[in-house]
């Protein structure tokens, strides 16, 4: 079975206050979108089209090789997003749907959206913050399957005081989302096309819609200002850390040490405060990386 990925890439992020595409901002030295793309393909998908829209040149370029694009223009919502990856039509398979300012989303909650499918036709991945906020509640039955998402303006006093939350990715059966998409409608105040609708089409064909729980609430958060971009680096800087101290490594200094993504680190290693560790970078075994360090895409043995 086929795994594709859908990634909402075309807003401008205009609370960014940059002409740079939000999705291009920087973490570890990395576009949002690539750090995406990057746990997608660790999560099990072979196929990703990011919708693009502003500053699309330089995202396809960003990105050239990295994904499959679709151009979303005029920006009607994010259902109509998804009904410009018409790449994916007709095809058998597994499709994420994700923001792509959702940056900390890890592999392994990828991947508990696909393995949802197992068991249904759509997923919708949620989380139960301290602080619900305005996000749009997401309404269960007592078998747990999902009836509706409603928006926080439009959902009653009882329905706002559910605390589980909509945090805007989701899992669908391919064919069974673009025949869906054919019947999504713009009749609301914006006149978008929503994808929470779809879950409302689903449940009417009597197919499944389950729900996914992230217990870590900062890692499926969006970023959406420089503020939130701040707290996205320090979230994904302390969880790779994390990783590597418990694999090993000796981090003297856990708050000022970056280690991208995708950089490899032996064993007995020892990394002073003020480092940057980003790209593909190799650290090979016994290797000491003193303080003020700053290195890419290299090797030190």
């Amino acid at each position: 079975m086929t795994k594709n990925a859908i990634i909402m890439a075309a807003g401008k992020g205009t609370r960014m206050h940059s002409d740079l595409p939000k999705v291009l901002h920087k973490i570890m030295d990395e576009p949002m979108i690539s750090l995406i793309t990057s746990s997608l393909n660790k999560a099990g998908a072979e196929r990703i089209v990011s919708i693009v829209g502003y500053g699309r040149d330089e995202v396809m370029k960003a990105m050239e090789g990295r994904c499959e694009f679709a151009v979303q223009d005029p920006q009607l919502g994010t259902g109509h997003a998804v009904m410009q990856a018409k790449q994916l039509e007709g095809e058998d398979g597994d499709t994420l749907v994700v923001n792509g300012d959702g940056p900390c989303i890890s592999p392994a909650t990828y991947k508990s959206l696909y393995d949802a499918l197992k068991d249904a036709d759509m997923a919708v991945l949620t989380s139960i913050p301290e602080d619900a906020r305005a996000y749009g509640r997401v309404i269960r039955r007592e078998d747990g399957s999902v009836s509706r998402i409603v928006e926080y303006k439009d959902a009653s006093e009882a329905e706002r005081a559910v605390r589980e939350v909509n945090m805007g990715s989701y899992a669908f059966d391919n064919r069974k989302m673009f025949e869906a998409l054919k019947e999504l409608k713009n009749n609301n105040a914006q006149n978008e096309y929503y994808i929470t609708d779809l879950v409302a089409i689903f449940n009417a064909k009597g197919w499944k819609v389950a729900a996914v729980v992230a217990e870590d609430t900062e890692e499926v958060q969006g970023v959406n200002d420089n503020v939130e971009l701040a707290k996205a680096t320090a979230y994904l800087r302390d969880r790779i850390n994390l990783e590597w101290m418990k694999k090993g490594v000796t981090i003297m200094d856990p708050k000022t040490t970056y280690i991208g993504p995708d950089v490899e680190i032996g064993h007995d290693v020892m990394i002073y405060p003020n480092t940057y560790l980003l790209g593909h970078t190799k650290i090979k075994d016994g290797a000491v990386i003193l303080p003020g360090t700053m290195v890419k895409d290299e090797t030190i043995a």
